[in-house]
């Protein structure tokens, strides 16, 4: 999902990367800190809830460390990440597998994620082979914790009783026909409908590009109109639809567990290291879902839903 959503070019950094609503080009600001705890660090953020939730996480934790923050949302990681490479941006909410196959598609070639991947189910071998490519780059990963978004597939609660459902590989041993609601690229794309076919025996009798974790696709199947929909583990609102995630039992997805990736140089310190793995290690996939909620749900901002987090996880000291 994230990985399809990044569609911007790098072309873009020439005319200098800003926040939201307008400010100073991440160029025009100069240099983050010194890794060993200097005082301004800039933290990116993606340009979707969870990502804005978590940068504010960080910026927090850093804060109440004794650094001055500031977040910079920038479209996507096409953007983000050579800004994270040249000093501009010095810390980022990042997803293991995702960002793993990105930086091996940049050092080893386009189809290198097709032909070389380097992700996978196992996130200890997925972190170590993005630590190996990261450090390739000028960049620090920090601890992965046990929070994580990845791909997965819904069925309403009266579906799932039906079958008798509770994992994907249920779905597959019920030999039922599956109309799936997904992005159009699930007909080839090896987590979507060819690895469900192979990995579970699942039978996907039509993809229906309704996108992924869209509402129009959760509604088709709330509706009757589609079985199954392809959403993301974090989806805050799967319960508004009457929706239940299917276990992903054989491990189909990729580790894309949640991690901060910071430039070596600027925010590689052990200051830096222990505010963030404070965060890391509170978090779980649960909270995400929650924290995204109050956001887009409750329409809380992302900040007040972070402060209100680590202040109830006792991780701020102010």
């Amino acid at each position: 999902m994230r990985a399809a959503a990044a569609a911007g070019t790098v072309a873009l950094l020439a005319a200098g990367l800003t926040a939201c609503g307008g400010g100073e080009s991440l160029e025009e600001q100069g240099g983050a800190s010194d890794g060993g705890g200097g005082k301004s660090l800039v933290i990116g953020s993606a340009g979707f809830t969870e990502s804005k939730v978590l940068a504010n996480l960080y910026a927090l934790a850093l804060e109440d460390a004794g650094f001055d923050t500031t977040i910079k949302t920038v479209a996507n990681r096409e953007l983000y990440e050579p800004a994270l490479e040249k000093g501009q941006i010095d810390v980022v909410p990042e997803y293991a597998a995702t960002l793993a196959e990105f930086l091996n598609a940049q050092v080893n070639g386009a189809d290198a994620p097709a032909e070389n991947p380097v992700a996978s189910s196992d996130v200890e071998t997925t972190v170590a082979a993005l630590e190996k490519l990261a450090g390739k780059r000028g960049l620090k990963v920090l601890d992965a914790g046990e929070a994580v978004d990845q791909n997965a597939f819904a069925v309403t609660k009266e579906f799932a009783a039906k079958h008798d459902l509770e994992t994907l590989s249920d779905l597959g041993e019920a030999g039922v026909e599956v109309r799936l609601a997904a992005g159009d690229e699930c007909v080839e794309r090896p987590f979507c409908q060819p690895g469900l076919e192979k990995t579970y025996g699942i039978d996907v009798a039509e993809v229906d590009p309704k996108g992924v974790g869209t509402t129009q696709a959760k509604q088709s199947v709330k509706n009757g109109t589609n079985d199954m929909v392809l959403t993301t583990t974090t989806d805050a609102t799967l319960e508004d639809f009457g929706l239940v995630l299917l276990k992903d039992d054989e491990g189909l997805q990729n580790a894309d567990n949640v991690l901060p990736v910071v430039n070596a140089k600027d925010a590689g310190g052990k200051k830096v290291a222990e505010a963030l793995d404070g965060v890391t290690a509170a978090l779980t996939t649960q909270d995400l879902v929650g924290l995204n909620r109050q956001v887009d749900a409750d329409r809380r901002k992302p900040e007040d839903v972070a402060r209100s987090y680590l202040e109830d996880e006792g991780l701020l000291n102010g």
